[in-house]
């Protein structure tokens, strides 16, 4: 599952919770929210992580190894 879609899942559990006055369902809500806001912050690191590497002259050659078959 994806980060957005987990995000979305949790804003309606939420939402849900509180509706129908759910605390649980509510606060399951705001831990797959909270569970999706990670993932995308993790994600955005680690692309940057790999533009950093491919910057420097190891990370180009890693890049070309693999690249060529």
């Amino acid at each position: 599952m994806s980060a957005t879609t987990r995000k979305i899942k949790g804003k309606l559990k939420e939402l849900e919770g509180k509706v129908t006055g759910d605390k649980l369902r509510e606060a399951q809500g705001r831990t797959e929210k909270t569970a999706g806001k990670i993932g995308t912050a993790v994600k955005s690191r680690v692309r940057r992580a790999k533009a950093r590497a491919l910057k420097t002259k190891a990370g180009r050659k890693a890049a070309a190894a693999k690249a060529t078959p």
